[in-house]
């Protein structure tokens, strides 16, 4: 397939060089690039693979894979011819010595994220499932790319990435107007495009087959230990990534031993996924904070004494410093739990997911255990002597476990009886509370916001708390309170099939109770009373968040009223916690 070439992308250049260091040194561990659909991350992973020596493969993951694709099962036809028991290797071994592209690797399972960083860290891959112990080689670059609208990766997977970029759009309009012609240059005559280009990759690849880390000298890891503590950075991967990344950088431009500068420029790629430890912080490591960090344990940048730059500094090539989006370093806070609570994800049978088992159906079979089966045939013709074949009495099924997660569908009144400023910010508090409490859980969030005379779906579900929290902080306030409206298309989001299988509902909803809008010709109180009555014949679990007086005024108990109906537990804004919410959910 013709491609657009690694050189030809325009920009991208903090991007570009996390690829070229990975593909020095592979133990780096890895490039994660975040960004909108359609910034070149595809094209620079496949560019990336064609500049490396031998050929190397470009293996993308689709996401849809099953454990077996990705590391590999029983041969089933060579089982089934009687040839015995053999291993058919999968997506990692058709990886081995090239590179490993997962496209939205937010959205795959977590238990096959675990897979591919294990591999990538390892250089192995080993198999222990149907009858199969196998081990082989698998030596390969892993490049991640994202949405983060979508959702984001568990702290502790971004953590094993070593380095992630931020991959934007060009704001600058000349910018822009270069790339999209360079992508209509390429699509209205491709081969001429590939040819114009052939010079530049050959360098580049030549450059990097020859390419080998820099020495690292002893004063400047400790530099490097001593920016990360200062920063913040929880464990070393952080130092490891930034001395590997740096050293990598120093070879790469053809010295022999790394500097502070080269620190100073693979810092940002090393620490910007690593900063945050609230999920409602903004990602990253504000970039003043960064540099004063650096200045103190590197030294200025580059100073070399005198003033003046020095000849490694002058000699620099045209891949300048990273200058990717990291905006601020949240405090370490610590969130651990003595124990799991009740809503937290749990095992649970379902048609997809990690094959745990295999067992006699017993009814229609969802998911067919091929080892299984083959192996109880095999011994039935062993045992009876009867000719090969797979009769009924053969079949297993496969036993599958998925984490069950929550949806939690957060209804936030948003209207002028909301009153005073006191009451819209503790509303926002409240959501905000219970959006933090989701990503801990991996949930899937909605927000739904009611004013006038309708309800609004601001969010369709996802696992971004960032995303949750920007439109809950963009919503309109002011008018009449539709409260029916915005009960029934909460529950509708709630209870819609898509998610029925794999994900519980929960409503909760954010009220001072009132009502004072309702669809032509009904009583606001009576149809909000319906709603609520709606959501308990639906058997779906519910809390009303009670933020009436939350800015001084009088109580009524009118939310109370309302969680009645509904069967819900009633919290007032003051009570609301995440272990508050934990028990009003518990059975």
């Amino acid at each position: 397939m013709r491609q657009l070439p690694f050189s030809a992308v325009v920009g991208q250049e903090d991007a570009k060089l996390a690829l070229l260091l990975n593909a020095i040194d592979p133990r780096i561990g890895g490039v994660l690039l975040r960004g909108e659909k359609g910034s070149a991350k595809s094209t620079l992973a496949r560019g990336l693979a064609a500049l490396l020596p031998g050929g190397a493969p470009f293996v993308e993951l689709p996401i849809g894979s099953t454990e077996d694709r990705v590391v590999g099962t029983l041969d089933v036809a060579t089982a089934l011819a009687g040839g015995g028991t053999r291993f058919a290797p999968g997506l990692l071994a058709d990886a081995d010595g090239g590179v490993l592209y997962v496209d939205e690797i937010n959205l795959l399972p977590d238990h096959l994220v675990d897979v591919l960083l294990d591999v990538a860290a390892s250089g192995v891959n080993r198999v222990e499932r149907e009858g199969i112990s196998h081990s082989h080689p698998s030596r390969f670059l892993l490049i991640g790319s994202m949405n983060p609208e979508e959702g984001d990766l568990r702290p502790q997977l971004l953590d094993r990435f070593g380095l992630a970029v931020d991959v934007r759009s060009f704001d600058d309009p000349g910018d822009r107007a270069a790339a999209v012609r360079r992508r209509l240059e390429f699509d209205e005559a491709p081969e001429e495009t590939i040819a114009s280009f052939a010079g530049e990759e050959r360098e580049l690849a030549q450059r990097l087959a020859c390419a080998r880390s820099a020495r690292l000298p002893g004063d400047l890891l400790e530099s490097v230990s001593a920016l990360c503590a200062s920063v913040g950075a929880e464990g070393l991967r952080a130092d490891l990534t930034i001395c590997r990344a740096a050293a990598a950088l120093a070879g790469w431009e053809g010295r022999d031993t790394a500097d502070p500068d080269d620190v100073r420029r693979v810092a940002p790629l090393a620490l910007a996924h690593r900063a945050r430890r609230d999920p409602l912080d903004p990602a990253g490591i504000h970039t003043e904070q960064l540099e004063q960090a650096m200045d103190e344990h590197l030294g200025d940048a580059g100073d070399d004494g005198d003033g003046a730059p020095d000849a490694a500094e002058r000699d620099r090539p045209e891949i300048e410093t990273p200058a990717g989006a990291v905006t601020r370093l949240a405090a370490a806070r610590d969130r651990r739990q003595s124990a799991p609570a009740t809503g937290r994800r749990t095992p649970a049978e379902a048609r997809r997911g990690r094959v745990i088992g295999e067992r006699i159906p017993d009814g229609p079979v969802q998911s067919v255990a091929v080892g299984g089966t083959v192996r109880a045939m095999a011994a039935r013709v062993a045992d009876d002597d009867a000719p090969p074949g797979v009769q009924a009495g053969d079949i297993r099924e496969s036993v599958r476990e998925v984490k069950s997660a929550n949806l939690v569908v957060i209804a936030v009144d948003a209207s002028g009886s909301m009153g005073a400023a006191q009451r819209l910010e503790a509303a926002t508090k409240a959501a905000l509370g219970l959006l933090l409490d989701a990503y801990q859980r991996r949930d899937l969030v909605s927000l739904v916001a009611f004013r006038g005379d309708t309800a609004e779906v601001l969010l369709r579900p996802t696992s971004s708390v960032e995303v949750a929290k920007a439109r809950l902080g963009a919503a309109r306030t002011g008018g009449r309170t539709p409260l029916a409206s915005g009960i029934r298309e909460a529950l509708a989001v709630a209870t819609a099939p898509a998610r029925a299988a794999t994900h519980r509902p929960l409503l909760v909803l954010i009220t001072d109770g009132r009502a004072t809008s309702a669809p032509k010709g009904a009583d606001p109180v009576e149809a909000a009373a319906e709603a609520a009555s709606a959501v308990r014949r639906a058997g779906v679990d519910a809390v009303v968040v009670d933020v009436e007086g939350a800015g001084g005024g009088s109580r009524l108990g009118l939310a109370w009223e309302l969680a009645e109906r509904m069967g819900a537990r009633h919290l007032t804004v003051d009570e609301l916690t995440p272990q508050a919410i934990e028990r009003a959910v518990r059975p």
